[in-house]
């Protein structure tokens, strides 16, 4: 049940239920859940579930560990572990979008009851899971389920525009057909299991995967490499882009200077596929900075990287830089009011505060 890069051919027959299932605020627990083979959970103040059986039962569970909780939180935490515990089934689908590696999330099956055991030192409410495809990037999927993907909730299950058929066409390793029917919701919010309030959207998130659909809409195949090189010369670099077609592994070489021959000599590869890239990719650009004797290399994966190329990356830290989708969008935020009128037009982007709103457990 450990993560693995092995291709995916069929992960279930029928659709199944898909359930969101956080590991931790920032993603503390997410190296562990993909390599454990397991989805982890907070509420690191509840006792083992092993003995709970009811929905009921699981509300005074939760009253009994937290005596001093205001009602209202009482029975949204239970509802969750409930449905963690007790309504999750062997076969069903987990989501589990990564804080440690935003632009992918991690889709599995449930393989196993609830356990409370030992992880990293500590007794924990897990489940264990096939995680069949854990490095999936998250513009996979079209919008609608980018909103149930980006509830606060740690626990709830995904049932809108017929979420559990999309899914399983993603888990098997196709395409999200997405959703045709009635006009779709502006925040299509994923309900909990008997939680009440319903699950608030992370609204940062939600803006950035608008943005992301919009560069994937416009900036295609080598235009994608046209906005990295844009962003590049808005950082100061001179620049010299690939035509279209072979590249002889480099789509824009550069450096500084007036000339672009002061400082360090950069190699940029930009793969616009949405699938990860794999250390293939990653070995041919350290090849290519061989060739052209360039001192730094970047590899601009729109799809991510699976977890061996990050793993073999570490190893040239300080000689080469990986950008998925989320670090592309957050250098055109750094570098937007310098990018020429043309991309700007294409991307129109405006500044705004919004009320950061604390995750509910």
């Amino acid at each position: 049940m450990v993560a693995t890069d092995r291709p995916v051919k069929s992960a279930v027959a029928a659709p199944r239920p898909v359930w969101l299932v956080r590991a931790g605020v920032h993603g503390e627990d997410d190296d562990a859940a993909l390599g454990l083979g397991l989805a982890i959970i907070g509420y690191h103040d509840i006792p083992s579930l092993a003995t709970v059986h009811s929905a009921q039962e699981m509300i005074e569970h939760v009253r009994r560990a937290t005596p001093s909780a205001k009602e209202a939180n009482i029975r949204n935490r239970a509802s969750q572990l409930n449905a963690f515990a007790l309504t999750m089934m062997k076969g069903d689908v987990v989501a589990l979008p990564l804080k440690s590696r935003p632009s992918q999330v991690a889709l599995g099956l449930v393989a196993g009851e609830y356990s409370f055991r030992e992880v990293n030192g500590k007794q924990r409410h897990t489940r264990a899971v096939e995680w069949v495809r854990p490095d999936l990037p998250r513009n996979a999927f079209e919008q609608d389920m980018l909103y149930s993907l980006g509830s606060f909730m740690t626990v709830c299950r995904i049932q809108r525009h017929h979420a559990e058929e999309r899914f399983a066409a993603v888990l098997a390793g196709g395409e999200d057909p997405g959703f045709e029917g009635e006009s779709q919701e502006a925040v299509a919010e994923p309900r909990a299991v008997e939680v009440e309030p319903p699950g608030i959207p992370d609204v940062t998130q939600t803006a950035h995967d608008q943005v992301v659909a919009r560069i994937q809409a416009k900036f295609q195949e080598h235009d994608l490499a046209r906005l990295v090189d844009a962003v590049l010369r808005a950082e100061g670099y001179e620049t010299q882009v690939s035509t279209p077609g072979p590249d002889g592994g480099v789509d824009i070489l550069a450096g500084q200077g007036p000339l672009g021959l002061d400082g360090q000599k950069l190699c940029v590869q930009v793969k616009s596929s949405r699938s990860p890239s794999d250390v293939k990719i990653f070995r041919e650009l350290k090849g290519t900075m061989d060739s052209f004797k360039a001192d730094r290399g970047l590899l601009v994966s729109w799809g991510g990287y699976t977890r061996a190329l990050e793993q073999e990356a570490r190893q040239s830290y300080f000689q080469v830089r990986l950008w998925n989708a989320v670090d592309l969008v957050e250098a055109i935020y750094r570098t937007y009011d310098k990018l020429p009128e043309e991309i700007q037009a294409d991307l129109p982007l405006k500044r705004v505060w919004a009320l950061v709103v604390e995750e509910l457990e």
